[in-house]
């Protein structure tokens, strides 16, 4: 979540939707001081292959509502967002968004891996489809993993 609060962060302060990519990137190097110029421009790599963010033209589009994501007042984003997530972790983090406690899905998809043995990315696909939750894209990403 602490990514989506991220990107969130530089649409709110602008009240808007889409802005300039650079505008972003200002906003959270300049303006907030969260991240260097660089590591902000990989904020919007990892956020637009996470869904959150979509390019058109020049300018950065949220996939979301930045309003209602709500920024703690002592909210620093840590710079391990900048690393890009395996399938498990993005297939974990839309359970978990959809109220399944993080815990109860590892244990659960660890369950379930050991039951049909497929590989973690797979099965928590696999669990995922069965709660309703729409992972198409992590399930390309795992079967690639597999083809590779």
């Amino acid at each position: 979540m602490s990514l989506r609060i991220a990107v969130a962060a530089p649409f709110q302060q602008k009240g808007r939707e889409r802005m300039r990519e650079s505008e972003f990137v200002v906003s959270l190097s300049l303006d907030r001081d969260w991240f260097s110029p660089d590591q902000a421009k990989r904020l919007v790599d990892v956020a637009s292959g996470q869904g959150l963010l979509s390019h058109e033209d020049d300018e950065l589009i949220t996939e979301f509502d930045p309003a209602s994501v709500e920024i703690p007042d002592d909210f620093v984003p840590d710079e391990s967002l900048l690393q890009e997530q395996s399938t498990f972790e993005k297939v974990l983090d839309k359970v978990v968004s959809h109220g399944t406690t993080k815990q109860t899905a590892v244990a659960e998809i660890n369950e379930l891996q050991a039951e049909v043995a497929v590989s973690v990315e797979a099965a928590a696909v696999v669990y995922a489809r069965r709660k309703g939750i729409d992972v198409s894209d992590e399930a390309r990403e795992a079967l690639a993993d597999l083809k590779a």
